[in-house]
Parts: C-alpha cells; structure tokens; sequence
C-alpha cells in the first residue's frame, strides 16, 4: 500500500519549516558581525553554559557557536564585571591549533537580564566520544597510528595550556570536549570551564560545579580532584583516561553508572602493546606527582616516532612557503634519479646505510607537509618548557618568519647584538574593549629595521615587555633599559587619554 501524495508533500513541507525555523536569526552581536540562529548545538560537557547556538560570522561566512552565560543576580554580575573582562581578554589570546577557537566576547545587562556571550569555533565533525562510539558499533578497532597523532595533538594543546603564565588547568577534559575534523585534526574545547569555576561559581545560572557529579564522566577526574588547588597533573589523568578509551573504545561498566577504578585497571591491562600500557598507566598513578608532565609525555617512546630533522624542516618549509613556487615539491621530485643517493650514514668495520629518493613517495611527502600545515605534528615537541605569558601574541616580520609558530622556540636561543638608533611606537585600541595594539618600529645600527605587534592590556608591565623583546633576541640586553622607560611613557600616554581616540604615537632616537 502505497502513502497518499497530499501527506508525502505535507511531511516534506513540514521539514522545510523545521529548517527555515533553524535558520531563522534571533539575535546580533553589538557589531552586527554574529548572527544567532534557533539551531542548538553540542560542543562538549561545559558546565555554566546556559545555551550553545549554531551562528554564523557574516564577515568570514562560517558557522560559529554563540554560547551565553546567564548570571542570577546583576548585583553580582556588576560586582565580577571587571574579573570577568579580564578573564575573558586573557581567553582571547589562547592560541593554538590544537585549542577550540575564542573569537569574541560582549556583556549584555539589557531589559533586567545579565549575561554574557562569547563565540567560539564551530567543530561540526563531533566529539571523539562520538567517533568511538560509531567505530564500536562498526566492529572496528582503533588505528594505532591514529592514536599517536591523536594523544600527540592532545598532549601539545595541555603543554601550551600549562606553560602559561599563569598555568592553565582545564579541568574538565573528556572524550565529549575533544572533537576531530574531517582532515584529522585534533581539538578540545571548554578550555574556558575551570576559569569559570574560580570566578564565578555560584553566580550563574546552572552551577558549574555540577559537572563532578554526572556519573558518566566522573572516571575523567583525578582522586584529589576538587580537594586541593588546580594542578597541571588533574589534566594528566584525564588525558590518560582518554587516551585509554581512545585504545579500547569504550571502558566497560559492567551495568553500572559508574565506570569503576578496577574497570580502568583491566581495560589497561587487555592493551597488548606494553610501550602503550605503560604510557597510560603514568598518567593515572594515584598520587599526582608521580604523573609525568604534558611536555615529558611528548617525548615517550610511544609517541615520538617521527624524526625531529624531518619535522623541523617540514615546519621551516610550511612558514616559508611564500618564498617558493607553487607545486615546487612535485616539480622537484620530478627531475630528481630515483636511484640518487639522498643520505649515507657510514660506520667504521660494518657496512653503512644509504637512503634513496626513491625510498621516499611524493605523496607520503605532500601527506606529511599537509599534515604539519594542519598541526597535526606540532613543533611543540622541541620546544623548552620556558613559560610564557597570557595575554601575548607577538606578531613578527618576514625577517623572523621562520620562529613565527605560536608555540615557544627550540633551544638554543640566540642573543641580539646590534644596538637599536631610533624608535617608532604607536598604540591603538581596539574595539570596544580595554585591549590596545601596540606596534613597535626599530631602526637597527647596522640600518635594517623590525617591525614588532602584538596586543597589550593597561595592566600589562612595559618592563616585562621589554625583557620578554631581549628574550627573544628582538633587542639586545644593552638596550632593554632605555626601551623600557620609553614604552613606560607611551603606556603613560595611552591610557590616561581618551580611550576614543585613534592611538597614540610616541617616537625617539
């Protein structure tokens, strides 16, 4: 029996309803550049968020989420409403490939409600505990070179995260804030939670504490979490949880709510690779300190695989890829002998190893180049465990292109020692916001010049700008004095007149 035309249209008719419902706009950002949309979305467990929204950003036409904090009280929300600007500045200049995307935030105190909004990347492939569930339910296993690149991604993020100034905790890492796009591509979201716990806990609507006691994730948290103060090694062992579903797919609990601590011990020890097995376990060791840190477990034997001369120069070749034509790795690959000797590695009374192109696929080769671009293979592997301070997004000229990765350099780092004859400065602000631009022109004594920008907030200290300039051989130590009273008085200048006016421009010899 067949169905009735009229109903087939009817049903139809309905779901383009449903659809112009979804994208109907329901609401602006101040700037008119984020548009609201009906649509919900699910980016993760993310406690304190009172709604997640599919948006689009009308300036570069791609789908945002619009996420919105509601605070109970406007007493309250007055009170915080400094701590809040400053947290939420701090957040904006996290940046890493493999960190969900913060694009922007706004207050909102309008007809008597109190909230506030911020945007973040939309990740439309889903969570990793959505893929592990499909890949269960396919009666497939888990890709073990997948799973490298995949904890390798993770573990760079919870690096860059916990050598901030100060650290970052996240707090809250599960495999429902982890997400992967289509081009394998790791990111974890809620980076924001545990800053909302410590500023606001109890102002919002939905208490962000709540998320300890949902059954379902509580095996995600270490056993001191919540009775001592944040700590790197909290994230640790979420991470080892992670990385133990990551291998299994799913730990098993046996018909109860809770995944067990004895559930987490088997399902290690039916893992038939040892290096694997002992990687995880480090990171779930009961006692926080006996955890080994983000940026050690880079370097297990599990993980680190690919050969660090190989992913330096794949990465010194992605950040000068403008010097070089397009195609230029297939146009070489072609006049190149197959049979031409590449590298030989000789040993005294036994013969040597030589390496051929042709031992080398120019496919393999373009994979890998495409996979470093994407930050699949950070450079934070090499990179020391130097802090580095939050907010600070140095922006650098093509000089110094190829230290341009938002990650910290490798070791050794060199020393400035041409001495600076004449500077340039000029500050901008930004936005409705209490961030200023601060570009900085230096003549060099051998006459070239550098141009530096990164973004500055009023409290940041023009001392601590300066040393961080020496730091990374911007300048040299001879000169860190005389910069740092001459940004003191551009500083002075700034921020002590009209915050609506264009900038301010200061310059010396």
């Amino acid at each position: 029996m067949t169905m009735p035309v009229p109903e087939r249209n009817s049903g139809s008719g309905v779901k383009e309803e449903e659809s112009e419902d979804e994208s109907e706009i329901l609401e602006e950002s101040p700037c008119g550049r984020w548009q609201k949309r009906r649509e919900q979305v699910s980016q993760g467990n993310v406690p304190g968020i009172e709604t997640a929204s599919l948006a689009m950003d009308t300036e570069e036409g791609v789908e945002v989420v619009w996420n919105e904090v509601q605070f109970s009280d406007k007493k309250v929300f007055k009170t915080l409403e400094d701590k809040i600007k400053e947290m939420f500045e701090n957040l904006m200049q996290v940046e890493h490939p493999n960190i969900v995307k913060f694009h922007k935030y706004w207050l909102d105190m309008r007809e008597g409600r109190a909230r506030v909004i911020f945007i973040t990347e939309y990740m439309s492939s889903g969570s990793l505990k959505q893929f592990l569930k499909k890949t269960k339910k396919n009666h497939k296993t888990m890709n073990v070179k997948a799973w490298k690149r995949w904890c390798t991604q993770i573990l760079s993020a919870l690096s860059y995260l916990h050598s901030c100034d100060p650290p970052i905790i996240h707090g809250n890492l599960t495999c429902d804030n982890i997400f992967i796009q289509h081009n394998g591509l790791i990111k974890i979201g809620s980076v924001w939670h545990r800053l909302f716990v410590n500023v606001f806990p109890e102002a919002v609507h939905g208490n962000v504490q709540h998320h300890r006691n949902d059954k379902r994730t509580m095996h995600f948290f270490a056993p001191e979490y919540g009775l001592t103060e944040d700590d790197p090694a909290i994230d640790i062992f979420s991470f080892g949880i992670c990385a133990l579903e990551m291998a299994v797919l799913e730990i098993q609990a046996n018909g109860d709510t809770v995944v067990s601590s004895e559930a987490i011990v088997h399902a290690g020890q039916s893992l038939e690779d040892p290096l694997m097995r002992e990687f995880i376990q480090s990171c779930v060791r009961s006692v926080a300190n006996l955890r080994p840190t983000a940026h050690n477990l880079l370097f297990h034997r599990v993980l680190f695989e690919v050969h660090s001369l190989k992913l330096l120069a794949a990465h010194c070749f992605i950040n000068n890829q403008y010097l070089l034509p397009e195609n230029c790795v297939e146009e070489k690959t072609k006049s190149i002998d197959p049979s031409g000797i590449m590298a030989e590695i000789k040993h005294r009374g036994r013969p040597g190893v030589q390496l051929k192109y042709s031992h080398v696929s120019p496919l393999e080769l373009d994979k890998f180049l495409e996979d470093v671009k994407n930050g699949i293979y950070p450079l934070m592997n090499f990179a020391s465990q130097r802090p580095h301070p939050v907010p600070r997004a140095l922006s650098l000229t093509q000089e110094h292109m190829e230290t341009g990765v938002k990650t910290p350099t490798p070791e050794p780092q060199e020393m400035e020692t041409r001495k600076v004859v004449q500077v340039h400065c000029n500050l901008e602000s930004i936005d409705e916001g209490t961030r200023s631009h601060l570009s900085i022109f230096l003549k060099m004594d051998d006459k070239l010049h550098r141009h530096i920008s990164c973004d500055v907030l009023p409290t940041d200290s023009p001392k601590d700008l300066a040393n961080e300039l020496v730091h990374y051989a911007f300048i040299c130590e001879e000169d860190c004095e005389r910069l740092t009273g001459f940004l003191q008085e551009a500083w002075t200048k700034h921020w002590s007149s009209d915050r609506g006016s264009s900038g301010t421009t200061a310059a010396a010899n």
